[in-house]
């Protein structure tokens, strides 16, 4: 269990890494003030904290975060591998932009779960801790190789208010498709809004896209759809916004080091990686990000990749 602080005992070479004298401060008073850190897998969410029926999440922060996990069955321990990491995931991107505030979602299916949209507050520090806590990896999912990712970015793209922001960032960790179309009863049911017809998932990934900087980091999916669904987010995204993950272990890795990167930090980071890391994981790590592109760039990086030619390049 990841803990809070600037304790580095269980890095593999902690004297390769420092944290910025002027945040240790900070980090020694997390750790004082944060709970222990204990999780039990819930079967119901905590409501009061994730109930997204007319939500609106808001911050004020020019650096926010929006990380929606897949909770569903074929996703297994990843979720829990996740959460885990909550505190390397802050501790390291809030050093790069103190001001960062993150809102923890989990996404299921509607078309067979209890609770398939989950969104939480943003909040900063181990507050974070109690939003978490506040998530249930229900475990279920329609069978389908989509799950209900759509209503997920509706709530982002029509729910949340971030009138500072310069660089918001909206991760997701998943690994199956989206329906093509929005419902209307599962948007008034789940989210409370009314709307006449089915929406065109595509034309809100497009909306959203243009709001947030967004990726899509994939656990492999082990059957004969994988091509399909890879192909479905990279028609939406860009194929350099599609990124499989190795491994449940590198997953916040990986996201740190997209998010880093666009902040123009991608040298402390990948110090900081190999401070914590043996050099085979820190290179598959690296593999993994080799297309993301640097600082203040809107070009892609995939250089003759026929998908990112056919799809849409959307950078905001």
């Amino acid at each position: 269990m990841y803990s809070w602080g600037n304790d580095t005992s269980t890095w593999k070479n902690p004297q390769r890494y420092n944290y910025d004298p002027a945040r240790r401060a900070y980090l020694d008073q997390n750790a004082a003030t944060a709970k222990p850190r204990t999780y039990s897998r819930r079967t119901d969410p905590d409501m009061s904290f994730v109930s997204p029926l007319n939500k609106i999440i808001e911050t004020q922060s020019e650096h926010p975060l929006i990380v929606g996990i897949d909770v569903t069955g074929s996703m297994a321990h990843w979720p829990a591998e996740i959460f885990d990491r909550l505190p390397l995931l802050y501790q390291t991107l809030s050093q790069y932009k103190p001001d960062l505030e993150i809102s923890f979602c989990a996404i299921g299916d509607a078309n067979s779960d209890n609770f398939p949209l989950q969104v939480n507050n943003f909040g900063k520090g181990p507050a974070l801790d109690d939003h978490i806590r506040a998530l249930a990896a229900e475990g279920g999912g329609g069978g389908q190789s989509k799950e209900t990712y759509e209503l997920f970015g509706h709530f982002m793209n029509t729910h949340v208010r971030m009138p500072n922001a310069r660089l918001p960032f909206l991760i997701m960790f998943g690994d199956e498709g989206f329906y093509e179309k929005i419902r209307p009863d599962q948007v008034s049911a789940l989210i409370g809004d009314k709307i006449e017809s089915e929406l065109e998932s595509r034309t809100m990934w497009y909306e959203l896209s243009k709001k947030f900087n967004m990726y899509m980091l994939r656990k492999p999916y082990q059957n004969s759809a994988e091509d399909n669904i890879r192909q479905q987010w990279e028609s939406v995204l860009g194929a350099e916004k599609v990124i499989q993950l190795p491994s449940a272990e590198r997953a916040v890795d990986i996201a740190m080091g997209i998010i880093a990167k666009h902040y123009g930090q991608f040298g402390d980071f990948t110090q900081s990686m190999s401070a914590r890391q043996d050099p085979a994981t820190v290179n598959a790590v690296m593999q993994s990000l080799r297309y993301v592109p640097d600082a203040g760039s809107t070009r892609s990086q995939i250089i003759g990749a026929q998908a990112s030619k056919k799809s849409k390049l959307l950078t905001p």
